[in-house]
């Protein structure tokens, strides 16, 4: 048997590039309040399971966030400290303060503004 060796943490491009997608970061405003089942987290949206599965697997990639199988279903939970670097590289350009995710996201948002709204 062959020893699985430990994958690298996530980059921070890898971080940025999921945060810079609009459901991405919803995903992560709901999942704010308490872990959530896959099902649950696609209700919202209007796209199919496969393309929400999409987007968590690449917020999970960036470490943002975790999935665990509890029986037949699968969920999801934040894993906040992976925007620690992030934050620290906002930080010292000196224009942001110590990243408040639900900030964040108005911030984005706001920058970025969703066509679709």
């Amino acid at each position: 048997m062959q020893a699985m060796t430990p994958s690298p943490p996530p980059t921070l491009d890898q971080v940025f590039t999921a945060l810079a997608d609009p459901t991405r970061r919803a995903i992560l405003a709901m999942l704010l309040e308490d872990d959530m089942a896959v099902t649950d987290v696609a209700a919202p949206f209007s796209m199919s399971l496969a393309a929400i599965s999409k987007h968590l697997g690449i917020l999970a990639a960036a470490g943002l966030i975790s999935q665990e199988k509890r029986g037949r279903v699968k969920w999801c939970k934040l894993e906040p400290d992976s925007l620690r670097e992030a934050s620290v590289w906002m930080q010292a350009f000196g224009q942001f303060e110590a990243v408040n995710l639900d900030a964040f996201e108005r911030f984005l948002a706001q920058e970025f503004p969703d066509p679709d709204a």
